[in-house]
């Protein structure tokens, strides 16, 4: 439950208060109002509900409806001039976040909090941290593949990091449960929309980066994609960063007064040796270690989150024991066929991944690669020169471009444009698991391997604003080995 004073009070203190009016634009003289119930949806509103008016498609419909529901009141940027009183505010979204904070009693302070932030490997590093914290502790994790609240259900999360109403909302649900530690994927669009304003974290983690999510309605600039990334070195306690990483100078620069680790070539915490399915370290994590996702790329994911749990207060046998009990879906997942042939789903979906996914492939499969491809529609579009800029620097891949997530756009068109950055010849077969199909019947040798990229684990095409399902790309694969 919170009081109108008590949210007039948050506001103000945050400088996010500007006025109360009542219907008719005049100051309104507010006491009394208690609320059991927050939302920023105008279909779950009752008489106690506390509403937040966000999104740019808001339509003074909703209100209507919420206040024939019983609604009393409403905080928004905007004054829609309706029967009930608004608080008026500069900015919505940090509004949402401390309200919901206080109003769930600040569960943020009675977790340890862990943060992934990176273009790629997010996933991977966070079920890393899970397995590793496991072994003592009872971690909750908020992931884009899966979000458990109590280590034992699992559930596909909407946003890779959720509205802060509901982040807080999970987060007392884990308190609840009796969880000790939360780890998070904490997007650029987090801190873009103010998902996570006002929290801070116990440890934040800067994996890599490179451009993505430039667009029209995501980052103007890869400058701006950049900055919103540091914020979180800004709200960490203590931060680790990869020291391999571009512009890493100025993040050491940054974080140079702040408890930190760096790991890879550039620091004491580094891979010695790398085997397909196992790692020396040196430095803090120094030691042997057994991982089952291939790649030097996940082993450094891995050390990422093994620092980030020392730094929490784990063992060094913890690590070991997580880092090689860690399977992530749709992240290198390696099915074999009848005649001994691979085939790789891996959720790579930018241009960076693509070319390590490539990499790490073409080490071990010296034949005949065909690579399965798509880009998202209405988001990213810049992965599609991107994608076109890795293939032609492969000119031994075979090529089929199909369906990934076309939204509103025409998923023909999608590959077209994809194929005219491509210096050579390539298939388009829309129809996704046809294109896996296809793909497959090209392999012939056991050298040789089909490499999917782009959707991993996901068992859903968006098509014009829906999830449509689908079975996924290891089921596909899988029919037909």
């Amino acid at each position: 439950m919170i009081t109108i004073e008590e949210v007039l009070d948050i506001l103000k203190k945050d400088h996010n208060f500007r006025e109360v009016l009542d219907k008719s634009g005049y100051h309104y003289h507010y006491s009394g109002l208690t609320f059991n119930q927050l939302s920023y949806d105008s279909r779950q509103v009752d008489a106690k509900t506390l509403f937040f008016v966000k999104g740019r498609n808001f339509k003074a419909d909703y209100l209507k409806e919420a206040i024939k529901n019983g609604l009393q009141l409403y905080i928004s940027e905007v004054d829609y001039k309706l029967n009930v009183p608004v608080v008026l505010v500069t900015n919505i979204k940090k509004a949402m976040s401390l309200i919901a904070m206080a109003f769930y009693g600040n569960p943020q302070e009675k977790l340890k909090l862990l943060a992934f932030t990176g273009t790629k490997g997010k996933t991977t590093a966070a079920y890393f941290a899970y397995h590793i914290l496991k072994e003592s502790y009872k971690p909750a994790m908020l992931s884009t593949m899966n979000t458990t609240l109590d280590g034992h259900t699992f559930f596909k999360s909407q946003l890779t990091t959720p509205e802060s109403l509901d982040l807080f909302a999970m987060m007392a649900t884990c308190v609840t449960n009796g969880m000790t530690h939360l780890i998070m994927e904490v997007s650029s669009q987090a801190y873009l929309v103010n998902r996570v304003y006002g929290l801070t974290f116990d440890v934040g983690v800067f994996l890599n980066i490179s451009p993505d999510h430039i667009g029209p309605i995501e980052h103007p600039t890869f400058e701006d994609y950049f900055y919103h990334k540091r914020l979180l070195m800004e709200n960490s306690r203590a931060v680790v960063i990869n020291s391999g990483m571009n512009h890493f100078p100025f993040l050491a620069e940054q974080v140079a007064n702040q408890a930190h680790d760096f790991y890879g070539n550039l620091s004491d915490n580094k891979l010695l040796t790398s085997q397909a399915f196992s790692f020396k370290a040196s430095g803090k994590l120094a030691g042997n270690y057994d991982i089952q996702l291939i790649g030097r790329f996940n082993q450094e994911n891995a050390m990422a989150a093994g620092l980030a749990c020392l730094r929490l207060g784990t063992s060094l046998m913890d690590i070991q024991k997580g880092i090689a009990k860690t399977t992530v879906p749709g992240r290198m997942e390696v099915l074999t066929m009848a005649n001994q042939a691979k085939v790789f789903v891996d959720y790579a979906h930018n241009g960076d991944s693509l070319e390590k996914l490539l990499s790490v492939v073409q080490e071990h499969q010296k034949g005949q690669l065909i690579l399965v491809l798509g880009a998202p529609g209405n988001k990213g579009e810049s992965r599609r020169l991107d994608f076109g800029n890795v293939i032609n620097q492969h000119p031994n891949l075979t090529i089929i471009l199909t369906a990934d997530d076309p939204n509103f756009e025409d998923p023909e068109s999608i590959s077209q444009e994809i194929a005219s950055h491509i210096t050579r010849s390539v298939r388009i077969i829309i129809d996704r698991e046809q294109a896996i199909k296809t793909a497959m019947t090209l392999c012939q040798k056991a050298t040789d391997a089909v490499i999917i990229a782009g959707k991993g684990a996901d068992a859903y095409q968006i098509v014009k604003g829906e999830k449509v399902p689908y079975l996924g790309d290891l089921a596909v694969a899988a029919s037909y080995l």
